[in-house]
């Protein structure tokens, strides 16, 4: 049986994933919607702090709402973490839409990102646990490529309402449209079946596997969370984050998908996807349609790595795929630092923009395939039953985290030493990714880190 053909689990899995797209959405319409902003309000225009700011605080909002979302998964289900995260989600897109300055768009920003980070762990983990394990991780992928897809959409739509009167309004405003899509869509579709297992709800559970399973597949399921659940109960029933650092098995697992979700920031893909087009213009290129032309082209590369990731993580592997991609990161992280420091010296300034836009192009081609989902695909798959809401919810949270200290810092980091040195600093912290994920993942003892599949459920 094909499970890529099983049209349920795809509906499942695609349906779920609409978490990743808004994720990706308010990841690309911001830097587009930036350049209007700073247009209509000069005080903005007049601070890179406040630019920060108003890119960042939607990554305050998703720290809180991916460090929350662990707790209401296990707490309360997949299914209504997904919909309180599309109610949140969509009241902040209505709060930037009609944001009369510059401190109550920064509001609308917040309440998107608590959106969006509590969906940033629910969506991988009910894919998780509605996949079959052989196609797990390339399903669980198809998550971040909603994500990048997202991010694609986006510079289309800032593309569309360029010459519309209240440019960025539209821009932020329909962000909420697929918010409101999925929850319609969620409350059509079930529980994740393991979680309705752990709480006991046996015969529902049976039933939506059945629609995953065959028959002789669906027994050995069933014994399998049979064997999970009372291994679970065995333990403590609330899990406390204390608990993580007590076990060495867990604690190890943790620091990996923790520290993935780190490096997968501080190696620079949202201070790219975030200042897209301001790097455009940094390059040289002022025009506003322009910038965002360009950005749509690295945005399409990155949707297209993302399938290629989609394919490669499930053949290649875990630890394989994210070397790779990380070797690339370094060496289109130093193109866009050369770009930079030719710009700068006053000689062929066209030439050295044009090269860093195909640093640009390169950087989100090595990334997309591997840095992109691997950090999510192994955190979905690596924590025992009992810890995985808790340790994802965690394990997100660093992301976010990361994300915001990118994200509020490029600018000003860029200000202060050049950017092209701030392009060095982050081929030197992918160095340290690289050595990172030879050295911490060897000391996990899970083969999906080192193998193409896996049986483990």
């Amino acid at each position: 049986m094909s499970y890529f053909s099983n049209s349920y689990v795809i509906g499942l899995t695609v349906a779920a994933g609409i978490g990743g797209l808004l994720f990706g959405y308010d990841t690309g319409v911001i830097s587009g919607a930036l350049l209007y902003i700073k247009d209509e309000f000069e005080v903005v225009n007049q601070s890179s702090f406040l630019q920060e700011t108003i890119v960042s605080m939607a990554l305050v909002g998703a720290i809180i709402g991916a460090a929350a979302g662990g707790w209401i998964n296990d707490a309360y289900g997949r299914k209504k973490a997904t919909l309180l995260a599309d109610v949140v989600f969509a009241a902040g897109s209505v709060v930037m839409a009609a944001a009369p300055d510059p401190y109550v768009l920064i509001l609308g920003r917040l309440f998107v990102g608590l959106g969006v980070g509590i969906a940033s762990v629910t969506a991988p983990v009910y894919i998780a646990e509605a996949s079959p394990s052989e196609v797990r991780g390339g399903l669980v992928s198809t998550n971040v490529l909603m994500i990048t897809g997202g991010q694609f959409l986006s510079y289309l739509v800032n593309l569309a309402f360029t010459e519309v009167p209240g440019t960025w309004r539209w821009m932020l405003g329909v962000s909420g449209v697929p918010a409101v899509v999925q929850f319609c869509i969620m409350l059509c579709l079930p529980e994740s079946p393991r979680w309705l297992f752990m709480k006991n709800n046996k015969d529902k559970a049976i039933a939506i596997l059945s629609k995953i399973y065959d028959i002789a597949r669906l027994e050995d399921e069933i014994e399998n969370l049979s064997v999970a659940e009372e291994e679970e109960r065995q333990k403590r029933n609330d899990v406390k984050i204390s608990d993580v650092f007590k076990s060495k098995e867990i604690r190890l697992a943790f620091l990996a998908g923790a520290g993935l979700q780190a490096f997968q920031q501080f190696t620079g893909i949202n201070t790219v996807m975030y200042y897209s087009p301001t790097i455009v213009q940094m390059a040289g290129f002022r025009s506003n349609q322009l910038a965002l032309l360009l950005s749509l082209i690295v945005a399409a590369m990155n949707a297209a790595g993302t399938v290629l990731g989609i394919y490669l993580i499930d053949h290649f592997g875990r630890k394989k795929l994210a070397l790779s991609s990380l070797a690339g990161v370094i060496a289109s992280l130093v193109v866009l630092a050369g770009a930079f420091f030719g710009k700068s010296s006053g000689s062929s300034n066209e030439l050295f923009g044009w090269i860093a836009v195909l640093g640009l192009a390169l950087y989100i081609a090595f990334f997309s395939p591997g840095m992109g989902p691997v950090p999510w695909t192994v955190n979905s798959e690596i924590y025992p039953e009992q810890y995985r809401g808790i340790c994802g919810g965690m394990s997100a949270t660093v992301n976010w985290v990361s994300n915001l200290i990118v994200a509020e810092t490029f600018l000003s980091v860029a200000e202060a030493v050049g950017t092209g040195w701030t392009f060095v600093i982050l081929a030197c912290i992918a160095v340290l990714a690289v050595v990172f994920v030879t050295l911490r993942t060897n000391a996990v003892k899970d083969a999906r880190f080192d193998h193409a599949s896996s049986s483990s459920t």
